[in-house]
This record gives structure tokens, sequence and C-alpha cells, in this order.
């Protein structure tokens, strides 16, 4: 083959630190459309971002050049930055952690919708409920003590 073709999507959640609210609805927009800022910056796109006060989801095409764990920590680095400098959030931080999952292109559209509803979603389940049961789904092995 001649070229290289790739369609490399991946659904990435990370939490704030100690899983805190501290994602004002107030800026909370804007922290997504920021972080999509990163994320095309660095060559990616997009797809849907959304969250929850305590979390985010970041749904995203990378290049195969792309390292995933250097991609969170330009997201995670440079969205921390701004929320302190921009939005004077000075006890902001971020989880260490972070989960990521590869999306199929024919599922595209569903984990989207997913994305979007994160609001609706909660009012049933929590973000540690929902954590486990993205591990669970994607057949990722986890010890519960070191889970959080």
């Amino acid at each position: 083959m001649a070229g290289t073709y790739t369609e490399l999507l991946y659904h990435i959640v990370f939490s704030t630190k100690d899983r805190y609210p501290l994602i004002s609805r107030d800026w909370q927009d804007r922290l997504h459309q920021y972080l999509g800022g990163i994320l095309g910056s660095l060559g990616g796109y997009p797809a849907q971002i959304g969250g929850m006060p305590d979390h985010v989801h970041v749904l995203g095409r990378l290049k195969p050049t792309h390292c995933l764990s250097d991609v969170l920590c330009r997201l995670k680095k440079g969205s921390s930055e701004w929320i302190h400098d921009q939005l004077g959030v000075g006890d902001f931080a971020w989880q260490t952690g972070y989960g990521a999952f590869t999306v199929s292109p024919w599922d595209l559209e569903k984990i989207k919708r997913y994305i979007a509803e994160q609001e609706k979603h909660h009012r049933k389940k929590s973000f540690q409920e929902e954590f486990r049961e993205l591990l669970e789904q994607a057949g990722i092995a986890f010890d519960e003590r070191y889970l959080w």
C-alpha cells in the first residue's frame, strides 16, 4: 500500500483531584472548548467533549505519531494553567491518572451522544460507578484499592 490511512478514535476520561466538583457550570463550556483547542493544536481533532463538575470526557481523533500519555499531559497541564491564570481558580487540579478507550468508527455517534448526555446519565449513576462500568466493558482489570 502506498499510503497510510488511520482512524484512531479515543474516548478519554479524567477527573478533578480527589473527584471534587471543581468545574463550575459557569465556565464548564469554555473549559471544554479550551480542551478542544489544545487537542487541535497538537494535531488531533476533538469530536466531542463534555463532562460534569468532577470529570471530563474527551472523544478525539489522534494521529499514529501521537503518544497518548503525552497528549494527556498537555491537555491537563494546559487546561490547569488556563483555569488558574484566566479564571483565577487557584486550587484547581486534575487527578493523576486517566482512562482511555479506543472507539470503533461505527460507534462514533453512540459515544458522542453518551458524552453529550452526561448530565442526564449522572442523575442515576456516580462518576465512580460510570468509570468502573467503562473499565469492565473494555475488559480492563483493576484493583479497587488503586482506582481512586
